[in-house]
């Protein structure tokens, strides 16, 4: 995903979808999002990322020019999502 300083509105979006995890900003412009949650929002979140707005939640800002998926066991990121 690239979408430099974009890490407060994925922050906002998997907070509404009640997801713990972290975005962070990357120096070459990329934001690496990890979640932790059921998997279907878990997959709204990803659905998101990718550009599909399911009503009543806000698009996303910026240009995304890939995103890359991942599943994994849970890491225990803990309770709330965090910027870094």
């Amino acid at each position: 995903m690239c979408i430099r300083d974009s890490s407060w509105w994925v922050r906002a979006r998997a907070l509404e979808l009640g997801l713990a995890g972290s975005a962070t900003n990357l120096a070459d412009g990329r934001v690496e999002v990890v979640v932790e949650g059921p998997r279907a929002e878990c997959r709204k979140l990803l659905d998101l990322l990718k550009g599909d707005s399911p009503a009543g939640l806000p698009g996303r800002p910026g240009k995304v020019t890939g995103v890359v998926e991942r599943w994994s066991e849970p890491r225990g990121e803990g309770p709330g999502f965090h910027e870094r």
